[in-house]
Order: structure tokens, then C-alpha cells, then sequence
């Protein structure tokens, strides 16, 4: 009986002693350090808090990040908090460790991209503006034109159809960049080709769009900012569905259209708009700009849209800024006496000249006409390469001559 309780005493401490072996174990495992970061995401440069715990008590360590290191010491707690600065070279992620003699632990710092300062708006009196491929909400698009011209544009042009809905988010996006936005309001359905009897101009002056018409009318006036509005461009061609002599559509049609349009659109308080009244520049069988004009008590701006395609076009040649637009001009000026002019589209191509040599000309001679407010850059690579920076000398003289206007 004694041997059994002995025997039975003996097992009963080794299951103690085996029941203690984890928890003994689990004391005498290493520390685990953990680190975190403040700011995880910055600038190179950037100062960080970097805090730490789990670390020896009372010791001394090291932050590295990089080729750079910085001290720090822990408390009794095993923690410290100590700060480093995000090394000038850095880019992309980072690893930042911190270490003692026994334990290391380690984060990830994300390096960003600084963000360009744009050359603000100018304030020469001949404004410069432009239109890009992906419009008003490609920010990137419009910090290269800033770069490139070395100004930020006044006026950012874009495009709608008559199935989309008015561009608020795309109008807040020029208003934050200082500009104002120009829309050109296209009456038919993209992709639809010249022929769409639905968006005859009869069919709007009828009031088969009033509806849509209306939506558009009270969202400007509900914006409330400065917007101008391009309605059914480039009118004196055949080109587009809304062209006398198009679609059916029949001489002192586009009058008409345009007045029903404007009247509605007034009609809902939106005053902050202003109406353009953008032709092509005229060329020979073009539709004459008398009867296609809708009056002075419904247009703000008279523009012109005029492109220099050089050879780059079987039926083009090289012309120069003054030939291309002087004629053009001269109509505007007698039409609608003392009305702002604007050109609303333009570019180069580099076929058949010197392009560079034409961007100088171009601003040169729109600054020297008092009553011409300013130009829109088409800056798109399309039926040929207009874009400013299609070379590097194209580049630079833009740049060059927008220096020049705004010098007294």
C-alpha cells in the first residue's frame, strides 16, 4: 500500500512537472519586437515617428533606413519612440528596421511622387486655353500642357453629345484649376455619321429635345459658375448632322435651332452662361456666315476654329497663322461689331513647314488684335500630330511666345 502511494505521489509530479514544461517554455522564448510607422506614406524627406514594443528593456538600438541609421534606447517597458527622416534618394517602398543586439523588427515606408507646381493662370489679356484626348478629369494631361507652356490653361475645352448629361463633375474639375470650362454641346449621337434624321434642326426648333434641353439649362444654373457654352459648332460645313444643307436640313434652319435652344436654356435663370458662336474659318464652298448667325442678342463670343494641316492631308498646304484667320476675322468683326472673338480651336502640323516658326507667328498675330480674347490648343495626336510638344522645337517656341504676350 505505501509502495502504491509513492508510486501514485510520483506520477502525480511528473504530470505537474510536464503540466509546467509549456508555460516554463513559453517564458523563456525570445522577445518579439513590432515597429509602426507615422506617417506609413509621404514624401522623401518626410520626417516619421517610428514607436516600437516587444523590444529588451532598458537597451540601446538602431533605426535604419536605407543607407542611413538613427539611435534610439528602449524604456523598462521594452518600447521607444524615436524619429527618423525618410532619406532624400528614397523612392518607392522602403523598408525601415529597427534593431538591438537580440531582436529586430521591421516596416514598410511608401515613398510618393512629388507633386509638380503648376505655373499658375496667366493674365495677359489674349488668354490661352486647350483641349486634351481624355478631358477635363485627366489631371495629367493638363499638368503637361501647364508644364509645356508654362502656364496653367484659362479655358479647357470638351465635348458632348445630345444623349449625355450635363458635365458637372468634369465643370468642377476645370473650376478647381482655375479655368473656365468651354462645352461644346454637339446636337446628335456620337458615332452616328451626318445623317440622323432624329437631330434634324427642324426636329429641335420643334421642341423634340426641349426636355433634355431644359435638364442641361437648369444644371448650369444651378452650378453657378462661370461656364461657356458652344453650341452646334462648325456650322458652315457639311461635316456634322446639324450643317444647312445636311440631314435635310434647310436654309435659316440653324437660326432657328439656335434661338430655340438659347431661349430655353435662358429661359431656366442661366445667366452665368455665355453662349459661342464658333464657325470654321471660311473656305471656298463653306456656307455663308450671314445666314447662319443667329444675331447679336443671342451670342456673347464669335469664334473661329482654323487648323494648319500643312501636307499632312492630300488637299492641304501650308498656310500661314495671318492668311489662315485674317479673312475669317473680318466677318466676325462685321457681323457682330465689338463682340469678343475667340479661337476656339487650333494647332499645326508639322507637314509642309516649320511649325515652331508658325506658333510664334500664331500668338504674335492674335495678340496684336484687340478685340481677339484668346486661343484653345487642340492637343491631340489625330488625324495628324497637333499637339504643342509634337517636337521639341515646337515645344519650345510655344513656350517662347506665351512668354513674350505676357511680357509689357
Amino acid at each position: 500500500m505505501l509502495r502504491t502511494l509513492k508510486s501514485i505521489a510520483a506520477a502525480v509530479g511528473l504530470g505537474l512537472a510536464l503540466g509546467l514544461m509549456p508555460a516554463q517554455a513559453a517564458q523563456a522564448a525570445p522577445a518579439t519586437g513590432r515597429i509602426s510607422l507615422s506617417p506609413a506614406t509621404g514624401l522623401a524627406g518626410s520626417a516619421v515617428t517610428v514607436s516600437g514594443t516587444g523590444f529588451k528593456a532598458s537597451t540601446a538600438g538602431t533605426v535604419i533606413a536605407g543607407a542611413t541609421t538613427f539611435p534610439f534606447k528602449t524604456a523598462a517597458s521594452g518600447a521607444f519612440s524615436t524619429s527618423i527622416t525618410i532619406p532624400s534618394a528614397a523612392k518607392g517602398s522602403l523598408t525601415i528596421t529597427a534593431k538591438t543586439s537580440s531582436i529586430q523588427a521591421s516596416s514598410v515606408f511608401t515613398v510618393t511622387a512629388p507633386v509638380p507646381t503648376l505655373p499658375p493662370v496667366s493674365t495677359a489679356a489674349l488668354r490661352f486655353g486647350v483641349a486634351t484626348a481624355s478631358g477635363p478629369l485627366a489631371s495629367g494631361e493638363l499638368d503637361e500642357v501647364a508644364q509645356l507652356s508654362g502656364e496653367s490653361p484659362s479655358t479647357i475645352l470638351f465635348y458632348k453629345d445630345f444623349l449625355q448629361a450635363p458635365p458637372i463633375a468634369e465643370m468642377n474639375s476645370v473650376r478647381a484649376r482655375g479655368a473656365v470650362p468651354l462645352i461644346t454641346w454637339e446636337p446628335w449621337a456620337w458615332g452616328g455619321g451626318t445623317e440622323q434624321p432624329g437631330y434634324s434642326l427642324d426636329r429641335i426648333a420643334a421642341g423634340d429635345f426641349d426636355a433634355h434641353i431644359t435638364q442641361w439649362g437648369q444644371a448650369l444654373t444651378a452650378w453657378g459658375q462661370p461656364v461657356q457654352l458652344r453650341f452646334a459648332h462648325e456650322m458652315n460645313g457639311n461635316w456634322y448632322p446639324w450643317a444647312e444643307g445636311v440631314n435635310g436640313n434647310q436654309p435659316g434652319d440653324y437660326v432657328n435651332a439656335w434661338r430655340h435652344v438659347h431661349d430655353i436654356v435662358a429661359a431656366t435663370g442661366a445667366g452665368n452662361v455665355s453662349w459661342v458662336w464658333s464657325p470654321n474659318v471660311p473656305y471656298y464652298g463653306s456656307t455663308d456666315l450671314a445666314g447662319l448667325f443667329p444675331g447679336v442678342g443671342y451670342v456673347d463670343v464669335v469664334a473661329l476654329d482654323g487648323y494648319n494641316w500643312g501636307t499632312s492631308a492630300s488637299w492641304s498646304g501650308w498656310i500661314s497663322p495671318q492668311d489662315l484667320f485674317a479673312p475669317g476675322i473680318a466677318q466676325l468683326r462685321a457681323l457682330a461689331p465689338g463682340v469678343p472673338i475667340l479661337i476656339s480651336e487650333t494647332a499645326s502640323s508639322e507637314a509642309g513647314g516649320n511649325k515652331a516658326a508658325w506658333n510664334t507667328e500664331l500668338v504674335s498675330y492674335l495678340a496684336a488684335q484687340p478685340d481677339v480674347v484668346g486661343f484653345v490648343w487642340f492637343h491631340l495626336q489625330k488625324e495628324t500630330d497637333w499637339r504643342i510638344n509634337s517636337s521639341a522645337t515646337s515645344a519650345s517656341a510655344f513656350k517662347s511666345a506665351l512668354q513674350a504676350r505676357r511680357t509689357p
